[in-house]
């Protein structure tokens, strides 16, 4: 598996967020983003999902450009912004919902997940009942419990307790073999803990982190 990004621009209006940006991401890795808000992690996440279309450039994963044409990448599963949940829903209910949509995965692989990211025990409380940090967990649940080969997390961290963060760090390093998988997050901590290759983003700009 492999993500090749090449001389890729993003500019709203005026704006110049991604400035000719040359990139690889390959399997067996874990990527780090790290910056500052609006440096343009969040963006480039949403290239790579084809959220977004570039202004110049292209991005292609196994060779093909699905900015082209408009689609989702199939084996590609991604935690953006605020996690968004029906609210009356339970938290197993919600990614019972999710899985329907492929039908890859029973209630065994769910309720496996939900043990994973240490949600087991509030897989019934409504959605709306949640903290943040079972918000954010349930976030993660619904990125990796079909195993896709590309996984990505946008600042999924925020307000997770401890304990669960560790497992969770714990697991996508077990399970990195043959997936590619970017973590952005302004807890360099966790990024440093987590992450195989780290890059920085400044001014539309994107360096590899050397220390």
């Amino acid at each position: 598996m492999e993500i090749l990004i090449r001389n890729l621009s993003k500019k709203f209006k005026d704006n110049l967020v991604l400035d000719n940006v040359n990139l690889k991401f390959e399997s067996g890795n874990i990527y780090g983003f790290v910056g500052e808000n609006g440096s343009g992690k969040s963006v480039l996440l949403k290239l790579i999902c084809s959220f977004y279309i570039p202004s110049n450039g292209e991005i292609l994963i196994d060779n093909i450009n699905y900015c082209d044409n408009s689609s989702f990448p199939n084996n590609l599963r991604a935690f953006i912004d605020i996690p968004s949940f029906y609210p009356e829903k339970t938290g197993f209910e919600n990614l019972k919902i999710l899985a329907k949509i492929q039908n890859k995965i029973n209630d065994e692989k769910i309720i496996e997940t939900l043990k994973i990211v240490n949600l087991y025990e509030e897989k019934d409380k409504k959605f709306y009942e949640y903290s943040m940090g079972m918000k954010q967990k349930l976030g993660i649940a619904s990125v990796i419990m079909e195993d896709p080969k590309i996984m990505i997390f946008d600042e999924p961290f925020n307000g997770v307790d401890q304990k669960s963060k560790e497992k969770i760090i714990d697991y996508l390093k077990k399970i990195k073999n043959k997936k590619i998988i970017i973590v952005s997050s302004h807890i360099k901590e966790d990024i440093n803990k987590l992450c195989d290759k780290i890059y920085c983003f400044e001014k539309g700009t994107i360096k590899l982190n050397e220390n």
